[in-house]
């Protein structure tokens, strides 16, 4: 690929040997210039991340992968404090990597110059490019000058794509087929639970199974997820908890915690869905089905990450039936209902 020797040393002593398949295919694009819309089935400048979790997930990972060309990385996230992120982008960085509403403060006050930004990055670019996010990413798109573009997420819907056609110049496009988007080696099973109120006592007996290695529960609200730790811990079951509305130290203590295997089971919201990779994660269970199908995939590649085995649980009532149903549609998929034994898929 020509890179850089320097660069290579940082890559296989972050343990990489060789590039994925959406790898092998993007980077000579990118390093020849090009702009370039990528769909990559899980985890594979300035990068713009939705979360702050994932804003430093990506610092850490770059300083790593460039630790031999001694780059300057730096995470510029809401929730740290701003004289920080001031100090050390006026000293010179050589990537930042962001959230979008921080980035566009430290552009528009001037601390962060843009004349010298060569590539913009949109990690989960659907998620960016949603109404959420839309107008600051067309604000900082605005600051830049002749600057490259790569948009990256394993889900791009038609209208993302559509969008992308006012600010990106002929990009090259390398899209999976929808089918082929499920991930490959996640066991995908469903149990049917009549209930809602039925899902509690459900998740008790699964317990057991869940510590087998380390497990995300995704619930749709954060009153439901503090509601659930707040259960389990009662019925003695350790586990932790995490959204978005937690202070961003709280956030980033119980991120380390879990990072590290001292927590076990973490309950969030879908502040987690994307992008966040931690290896020992080998279960994921939806105890709601998410409000929108693109979610399912992010979600459910928390585990099985880079080829590893995964498996994900969906909790169905009767009235997801129709929910579940249309995920399978439209990712070509079959979710079975959960065997007795689910040890030997871990």
């Amino acid at each position: 690929m020509g890179l850089n020797d320097d660069l290579l040393r940082g890559i296989y002593q972050y343990g990489f040997t060789k590039p994925s398949a959406i790898q092998q295919r993007a980077i000579k694009p990118i390093t020849q210039g090009n702009d370039l819309i990528a769909q990559s089935q899980s985890g594979t400048a300035i990068v713009l991340s939705p979360t702050r979790e994932l804003a430093q997930q990506t610092q850490r990972v770059m300083s790593y992968l460039g630790d031999y060309l001694h780059a300057q990385v730096h995470a510029c996230v809401g929730g740290n404090k701003v004289g920080e992120d001031i100090k050390k982008l006026e000293s010179g960085v050589h990537v930042v990597s962001g959230t979008p509403g921080r980035v566009y403060d430290m552009m528009r006050q001037q601390h962060l110059n843009t004349k010298h930004i060569k590539l913009l990055v949109l990690d989960e670019a659907d998620e960016m490019l949603s109404q959420g996010f839309k107008e600051q990413i067309y604000q900082i798109y605005r600051l830049l000058n002749n600057t490259q573009i790569v948009l990256i997420s394993a889900t791009l819907p038609a209208e993302v794509l559509e969008i992308t056609q006012q600010f990106m110049t002929d990009p090259i496009r390398i899209l999976v087929k929808r089918d082929e988007v499920t991930l490959e080696g996640i066991k995908q099973f469903f149990i049917a639970v009549e209930k809602e109120d039925w899902k509690f006592e459900t998740l008790c007996d699964l317990y057991d199974s869940l510590t087998v290695t380390q497990a995300v529960i995704f619930c749709n609200k954060r009153d439901k997820v503090e509601w659930l730790a707040k259960q389990m811990k009662k019925h003695n079951f350790t586990v932790s908890f995490m959204h978005g509305q937690m202070p961003q130290k709280e956030r980033e203590a119980i991120m380390e915690e879990f990072r590290k295997g001292q927590s076990r089971v973490l309950i969030t919201t879908d502040v987690w869905a994307r992008g966040i990779d931690v290896q020992q994660v080998s279960l994921v269970i939806n105890y709601d089905l998410p409000t929108n199908r693109e979610n399912y995939i992010h979600r459910i590649g928390r585990s099985g990450r880079y080829g590893r085995k995964g498996v994900a649980i969906n909790f169905v009532t009767e009235m997801d039936v129709g929910v579940l149903k249309d995920i399978e549609q439209h990712y070509s998929t079959t979710i079975e209902e959960m065997p007795a034994k689910i040890d030997q898929y871990m």
